[in-house]
């Protein structure tokens, strides 16, 4: 089945009925909603928990590896967060589904490494935590670039990255960023920094499209700089998007979406007018 998410990312390929996902939720009404909309796109059956006791049965069960978890905060048997937390301390990539969210509570989610959170507050909230199951299950078909020079930086982004279950390399310098780039012809986006003591970005940005358009490589600019021109440059360079540090997880992740979701959309397109 064909999938078009909210944010405009499209799907249509493989179900995924072999992947073991569990929703631990006391709700009857989210079940049944989140249950049925996920077999008929995905033809995935849920394993549904309940409460504490029913998500620990669930993992002790079965030494087949839960895939993704879809956890409400709290739980019967797991009012103070303790579902989460055993959901984290087991390193289960985990997607929050909340009807609670404040600043203070947004960053203790996501300082514990959740895939995402979707809130339950509007008539989508099941459709965008399908989006968000789609991504999870099939970012790992992309391949990603990381570029800096600092070990700090390549480390905090490709955590990030692996996070959403995307394929990742990394670069120290652009030279190295052009012969990982040579070897792995399945890279279709690269994150690299401005300020490098090789080959600054802008710089590289230009040697690859010498090479390698949009429709192969998607490029995001990152910098700590204050000047707000570099935007500009690095996309008069051929670069695709620019970001400026210190950036937010869902910021960042939705730019690489974005990104992504546009780079397949025009290799369907080519596909498509290659066989017509």
């Amino acid at each position: 089945m064909s999938f078009l998410g909210i944010s405009g990312m499209q799907y249509s390929g493989e179900m995924f009925a072999r992947a073991r996902i569990i929703l631990a939720e006391d709700s009857n009404v989210f079940t049944s909603m989140i249950s049925k909309r996920l077999k008929e796109l995905f033809d995935i059956d849920v394993e549904i928990c309940r409460n504490f006791d029913d998500l620990q049965l669930a993992y002790d069960k079965s030494s087949e590896p839960i895939m993704l978890a879809i956890s409400n905060i709290n739980l019967p048997g797991a009012e103070k967060g303790e579902a989460l937390e055993y959901l984290v301390d087991l390193s289960i990539p985990t997607i929050v589904f909340t009807g609670t969210f404040h600043e203070g509570l947004r960053d203790e989610l996501m300082s514990k490494d959740i895939v995402d959170y979707i809130l339950k507050d509007n008539i989508f909230a099941v459709d965008l935590l399908a989006e968000a199951i789609c991504r999870f299950l099939t970012n790992k078909r992309h391949h990603v670039l990381i570029v800096d020079d600092s070990a700090t930086a390549r480390a905090l982004l490709s955590s990030r990255l692996k996070r959403y279950n995307f394929r990742v390399s990394v670069a120290e310098s652009g030279a190295k960023a052009l012969e990982i780039l040579r070897a792995n012809r399945d890279i279709g986006l690269m994150v690299t920094d401005y300020n490098m003591p090789d080959i600054d970005g802008f710089e590289l940005t230009r040697r690859i499209r010498a090479n390698i358009g949009s429709h192969q490589l998607r490029i995001i600019g990152v910098s700590s700089s204050s000047n707000r021109l570099l935007s500009a440059r690095f996309l008069k360079a051929g670069g695709n998007d620019f970001m400026l540090r210190p950036f937010i997880d869902e910021e960042f992740y939705c730019r690489v979406n974005q990104n992504l979701d546009t780079l397949l959309q025009i290799q369907t397109m080519k596909r498509e007018r290659a066989v017509a």
